[in-house]
């Protein structure tokens, strides 16, 4: 076992070191140049969408754009947003939270060029009036790999579904555990009864619960960091400072050279927002909206509240603490020692309880991706009910596991999930361009809901939906 992970990790350390970062910065740079900066110039609609749509009653299985973007901020929004951050500020250094700035405003344009081209090639449900859609079917459906395909929808089921699920309801478990001293059998019967209530009511009540659970978690933690900043303000030009200064080399801070800055926010950032992945646009096509590029703008926003809001607010709790690298902590233990430098013990309860809504969203979330994509490979509602099972198991399993192996493979499975989606959308983005140009064209016309036609390609070979003006 120990070989094997061994074996594992160097893998991964190739994988993630060199042909990851090299595809995902590829990509956000070119994507970034064709939309013409498309995660800049359109932040303003970005935010209008998102909150036109919060609170919008649906018909049915259907699932609004606000919904969506909740799902897929549910799974990208996890522990590694807290802990992660922490790790990343003591082993790379302040610097590291530019390069991960950077890395998601690159990772925005991706973002909208997947959910783009989830929406654009998404299908109908034949089981209610909903839609399915991702990586799998438009690698299936416009670029006629088939294999591929199905190779890619085994991945996400297993990473998501399976693998994330288990490190999720572990970290849940030792939070309750070091809070509260609960057993951790106990913990994981509670939050596996839990997942399989939410998971077996099928995708609609994944959208419902995270809908709700989603501003509020996000909210509780970014309410916190914005009191600790408000409470150091006159420190604020002082952190910042520090952030440019170690992450361009001018001012060295203990915890990593110039390069080390550059490596770990990059990496911390590519980990964290999900860009290029493949996971989110699984949660783009299952929208309702009038055009692909609703859901593209939304999901590229999503990236914004993981990395630039959600991870910064992590970063200055811990850079606000002058003394983070003589403490000897990092990850979650060090963020919460941070807290209770303002809290006092109760941070620890508190901790405990942000990390089990952040933690608990992502089950539900990871599990939407894997749904989807089991509907991809069959649509019998037998190997559905089998991976809902099997869902419940692993959350259980990974409440009373060690999980070392487990996080190995599931890096592995990323990566590999990662490298098919980017070949994808690479060669499927002009059709992705084409889309933005005519939302652009109708919105200067004064069109306020602008409409998508298939016809605006050249070509709608794999397009299910789009074909008969939405009708």
């Amino acid at each position: 076992m120990e070989l094997l992970n061994s074996l594992v990790g160097q893998i991964n350390d190739i994988l993630w070191s060199y042909v990851l970062i090299i595809l995902l910065i590829g990509a956000g740079i070119i994507f970034t140049i064709r939309t013409k900066f498309v995660q800049i110039r359109f932040i303003k609609e970005m935010i209008r969408l998102i909150a036109g749509d919060a609170g919008n009653k649906m018909e049915g299985q259907q699932i609004s754009s606000f919904q969506a973007f909740c799902v897929s901020t549910a799974s990208r929004v996890g522990v590694g947003n807290i802990a992660g951050i922490a790790i990343a500020v003591v082993l790379g250094g302040p610097g590291a939270i530019f390069w991960m700035w950077i890395i998601a405003i690159l990772g925005s344009a991706t973002g909208f060029v997947e959910s783009t081209l989830a929406q654009i090639y998404k299908v109908p449900r034949t089981d209610s009036n909903g839609y399915l859609g991702g990586p799998a079917y438009y690698i299936n459906n416009a670029l006629h790999s088939p294999k591929t395909a199905v190779f890619f929808a085994i991945l996400i089921s297993i990473t998501y579904g399976l693998i994330f699920n288990s490190v999720q309801s572990n970290t849940i478990s030792l939070s309750l555990q070091t809070a509260f001293n609960f057993d951790a059998t106990m913990i994981g019967i509670v939050i596996a009864v839990f997942s399989g209530i939410v998971v077996f009511g099928g995708l609609h009540r994944i959208a419902k619960v995270t809908e709700y659970m989603v501003p509020i978690m996000a909210g509780i933690y970014l309410l916190i960091a914005f009191a600790i900043t408000i409470y150091n303000i006159s420190e604020l030009p002082t952190v910042l400072s520090v952030i440019f200064k170690d992450a361009w080399g001018i001012e060295s801070v203990a915890g990593g050279s110039f390069g080390a800055a550059i490596m770990t926010g990059i990496k911390r950032g590519l980990f964290s927002n999900e860009a290029g992945m493949g996971s989110v646009p699984n949660a783009a096509a299952t929208a309702e909206v009038s055009h692909p590029v609703k859901q593209g703008l939304i999901q590229a926003f999503g990236v914004f509240v993981d990395t630039l809001f959600i991870c910064t607010a992590s970063a200055f709790i811990v850079l606000f603490s002058s003394d983070y690298q003589a403490t000897g902590l990092t990850g979650i233990q060090l963020i919460q020692y941070d807290l209770s430098l303002y809290f006092g013990d109760i941070a620890t309860t508190g901790i405990a309880i942000i990390v089990l809504l952040f933690a608990f969203t992502s089950i539900v979330g990871n599990y939407y991706y894997g749904e989807i994509n089991i509907k991809h490979l069959s649509d019998n509602p037998l190997y559905l009910n089998i991976f809902r099972i099997l869902v419940v198991i692993m959350v259980f399993f990974g409440s009373v596991a060690e999980l070392s192996l487990v996080w190995n493979l599931a890096d592995l499975f990323m990566a590999l999930m990662a490298i098919t989606n980017i070949i994808a959308i690479l060669l499927l983005g002009k059709y992705a361009f084409i889309a933005l140009d005519d939302y652009t064209q109708q919105k200067k016309q004064g069109i306020k809901d602008p409409v998508f036609k298939a016809s605006i390609l050249p070509k709608q070979d794999g397009i299910y939906w789009w074909k008969d003006d939405n009708k």
